[in-house]
């Protein structure tokens, strides 16, 4: 039986950059939705079902930001991709903040832009592929499901973004041991820079904040090697 095509929410208000990139999608083999403003994405993301967002942020009615906030809302998991021509780092930083999976600034080229989205369809299709039990962690008081992305204690769930669950993970394969940093940039982030390092940076505040419930729990940083996540007995 013939796989489904991916399908795309493409938010983008240029026109004929929107159009472009929708044809080149279409004919990589993907079913891709364009929208020319936030709000338009945003209706269309509630009515319709999608497994990957190309969101633009500058855009009338409703920016990207906004657009990604509401659909992390909704739906923690499902992968997003800033594509946008502000290079500011805080504007970097705020798109990961809303757990975005990677940012591409103008001008690119298609090919990047496919290969970028590859990439990220691989890390977050992974957890289809295991069994079960191989995904499930526990973590003092926690349960961390990676397959689910989940992380439970008693009757409180938190939904994990993919790349949330691909660090904690990372973090549980090495509990009580010291993450190099270095190491869960190239696995996560598939590169070590500066700017990837501070988005990691963001993400371990997040963890942190999960894992706050337990008090036996610590995410700790390892100053100048990485991070540790202790589990006292």
């Amino acid at each position: 039986m013939e796989k489904a095509p991916i399908r795309i929410l493409l938010a983008e208000d240029d026109r004929n950059l929107g159009n472009i990139l929708k044809n080149y999608l279409d004919a990589k083999g993907y079913s891709t939705t364009l929208c020319i403003n936030g709000q338009e994405a945003t209706d269309s993301f509630h009515k319709k079902e999608f497994d990957f967002c190309i969101l633009d942020i500058m855009m009338p009615v409703k920016d990207g930001f906004a657009v990604a906030s509401e659909i992390r809302s909704i739906n923690k998991k499902i992968p997003i991709l800033f594509l946008t021509a502000k290079t500011l780092q805080e504007d970097k930083l705020k798109g990961f903040e809303l757990g975005a999976d990677d940012y591409i600034t103008k001008p690119f080229s298609m090919e990047e832009l496919l290969v970028r989205m590859q990439a990220i369809l691989r890390r977050t299709d992974e957890p289809r592929k295991g069994s079960p039990n191989d995904s499930v962690y526990t973590i003092g008081n926690y349960t961390f499901d990676y397959n689910r992305q989940t992380l439970i204690i008693q009757t409180k769930e938190q939904k994990l973004t993919s790349k949330e669950a691909g660090l904690l993970k990372l973090l549980c394969s090495h509990s009580n041991e010291v993450l190099d940093r270095s190491t869960a940039l190239k696995e996560i982030w598939n590169d070590d820079n500066y700017f990837n390092a501070r988005s990691m940076d963001v993400y371990v505040v997040k963890l942190r904040k999960y894992l706050k419930e337990d008090p036996k729990v610590e995410l700790i940083n390892v100053h100048g090697v990485g991070f540790k996540l202790v589990m006292n007995q």
